[in-house]
């Protein structure tokens, strides 16, 4: 009896000591994970996307023996991904130190591990053979037209993503149609005995054409029904249609005062014979304050504050005020500036799409070129004529004293612009990252300066940029590698160099322009003897380009590479040895409102000891 007690004691302090070894063993094991290529670049990526051993390393920390355990679910998870790639006979194997996962004694050859030795995870692929598609069938009576919007042929690989777009393209093509409560079944896949081929089946039900029903609008506060219903293209009886319903969403979206429209689309024809859609609306905060800043090594730093009412009468009206400090050191600065504008918006004044805004504004700027201190009272109409076009009219009026070469005028300024834009880039805002498309505007501003001396003279612009993304080209993600080009042309009609007034006279140099030269130091300068002996004058046109490439890495991070070149004189004539050419980079940061630019840039030649060697920008959203 005693001998058992003893024996029971001693068995037992031997679990309690293996226990506690174990224990101290289960710390956080750490690891490195080796996934190898399975040579295609987009496969690449998926499968380590898709590995829990590779996302979750530095966020989940693990046990030994949960370490085997995502290591066995990784497994199925990444066979799934090689399947969605058309490999249904591939295979995936994972060794942690050598040993297969499925091996019984891995878990004690991990906790035979040092502490803090990493576990090195090896996973690597046996692809098989590429299956493909074989016979695609429908079963149902659908068009022919809809049929081809199926978009599978024999004899492709038979991807997965492909096939189930393949079915989510056929069902938008009959709801396109009218048919609302179309639907078309995942399909089904056989596969072949003698070859890797999977055969096809989709079943399809098309259901009645049906029409719009009744529109109904929840979620209102603030913002008045009325203006929406006066917005929607979107009329009860017209045919049921399922990009205009989405477009119709994108519209109510687009007034800038909503922060989420969806929709609700019937089940059921309603009492007038159509489906019934709902938009569900979410109105954002009324008001708003931001705050931004920027740097140069030409400009310096400048800080600007904004508040806005989104929503000022409840027919989305915008107000807001806008504060900035300018030229906080700087190269090209000699002084201290502001920027202060107060806006008032109206939205689809007298006609859909067509906004009215009146601005006033005050700004001060002590540059090297000339100090100028303005106030200007501006009204503008802007009519979208489409997702497009845009065209803008509009008037200002401005009061302003120039300094320059020791000189000081005082000006008054009547202007009459016209602006004729073009965007094929579909973003929502301008800080967004342009992957592909044209921008380009026309600007002509008719002008009457009265002051020392009188002038009236014609200012033209012409803006050009375009984008282009190598995933058509090369086999990569879109929007990682894009080339984009710009261009601007300028000129003053007229009026002679001197007789314009300083601030309306084209300048070159800066991030707008030509980088790695300073602000305005392109062009023109004053002779040896003058009071302003070296500096800008200005000229009467401009010419200037840019080529860059944008490259991403990761998640966040990009770079970018890029060359300007331009001039400025008195005639659009290119004139070689006049051209000033900059070169530079720069690291890029993405942020869900747009990148993050971090860019340095250095003059090919220098106009004179005074110029800066290279010149640093840092602000927000891509150059152009």
């Amino acid at each position: 009896m005693t001998q058992t007690v003893f024996a029971l004691v001693i068995a037992a302090t031997v679990s309690v000591t293996a226990l506690c070894s174990v224990a101290h063993a289960a710390d956080p094991q750490p690891y490195r994970v080796e996934i190898a290529s399975v040579g295609n670049g987009d496969m690449d990526t998926t499968l380590k996307a898709t590995s829990d051993l590779q996302s979750l390393r530095g966020t989940a920390p693990v046990s030994p023996f949960g370490l085997i355990a995502r290591a066995r679910s990784d497994v199925d998870r990444l066979k799934t991904a090689l399947e969605s790639y058309g490999y249904y006979q591939g295979g995936v194997a994972i060794r942690i130190n050598g040993l297969m996962v499925t091996n019984p004694g891995l878990g004690d050859a991990l906790t035979a591990l040092p502490a803090s030795t990493d576990a090195r995870v090896q996973i690597s692929f046996t692809l098989g053979p590429l299956y493909h598609v074989g016979r695609v069938d429908i079963d149902g009576e659908v068009p022919e037209a809809i049929r081809n919007s199926l978009g599978l042929k024999s004899g492709q690989p038979a991807v997965a993503a492909v096939v189930l777009e393949g079915g989510a393209r056929m069902l938008t093509a009959l709801q396109e149609q009218g048919y609302a409560f179309a639907a078309v079944d995942p399909p089904v896949a056989y596969e072949s005995a003698d070859a890797p081929v999977l055969d096809l089946r989709f079943h399809v039900v098309m259901g009645s054409k049906v029409n719009i029903g009744e529109l109904r609008i929840e979620g209102l506060k603030r913002v008045r029904e009325s203006l929406l219903r006066e917005r929607l293209l979107l009329h009860t009886g017209q045919p049921y249609s399922s990009s205009a319903i989405e477009r119709a969403r994108r519209d109510l979206l687009a007034l800038g005062v909503f922060s989420q429209v969806s929709l609700s689309i019937g089940s059921a024809v309603d009492d007038s014979g159509g489906v019934p859609i709902t938009f569900k609306v979410r109105e954002r905060l009324r008001h708003t304050f931001s705050a931004g800043a920027a740097f140069s090594s030409d400009l310096g730093g400048s800080g600007t504050v904004k508040w806005s009412d989104r929503n000022v009468f409840g027919g989305a009206q915008q107000f807001s005020i806008s504060a900035s400090v300018l030229n906080l050191g700087g190269s090209d600065t000699t002084g201290v500036g502001y920027d202060g504008t107060a806006t008032y918006l109206m939205p689809d004044f007298l006609h859909r799409d067509q906004t009215l805004q009146f601005a006033v504004s005050a700004l001060k700027q002590s540059l090297q070129a000339y100090d100028q201190t303005a106030r200007t009272t501006s009204v503008t109409l802007t009519r979208k004529i489409s997702s497009i076009w845009t065209v803008s009219v509009g008037g200002s009026t401005t009061d302003e004293q120039v300094i320059q070469n020791a000189a000081t005028r005082f000006y008054t300024l009547f202007a009459l612009p016209l602006t004729v834009a073009y965007d094929s880039t579909n973003l929502g805002s301008p800080l967004e990252d342009p992957r592909h498309g044209i921008r380009a505007s026309v600007n002509l501003t008719p002008t009457l300066a009265l002051g020392h001396p009188d002038a009236k003279f014609l200012i033209s612009r012409v803006n050009v940029a375009t984008y282009f993304d190598f995933n058509r080209l090369l086999p990569t993600d879109p929007g990682r590698t894009v080339l984009a080009l710009r261009g601007l042309a300028g000129i003053a009609e007229g009026a002679g160099e001197l007789s314009l007034p300083p601030d309306q006279r084209f300048y070159g140099g800066g991030s707008g322009t030509i980088r790695g030269y300073q602000y305005q130091s392109v062009g023109p300068r004053f002779q040896p003897g003058t009071p302003a002996a070296g500096l800008p004058i200005g000229g009467t046109a401009i010419t200037a380009g840019s080529l860059e490439l944008r490259q991403r890495f990761g998640t966040n991070w990009g770079a970018a590479f890029f060359v300007d070149a331009g001039q400025v004189s008195g005639s659009l004539e290119a004139v070689p040895d006049q051209f000033s050419i900059g070169v530079g980079a720069g690291m890029r940061y993405y942020t869900p409102i747009g990148p993050i630019r971090f860019d340095i840039a250095v003059p090919t030649k220098r106009q004179d000891s005074a110029q800066d060697k290279f010149e640093f920008y840092i602000g927000l959203g891509q150059s152009f």
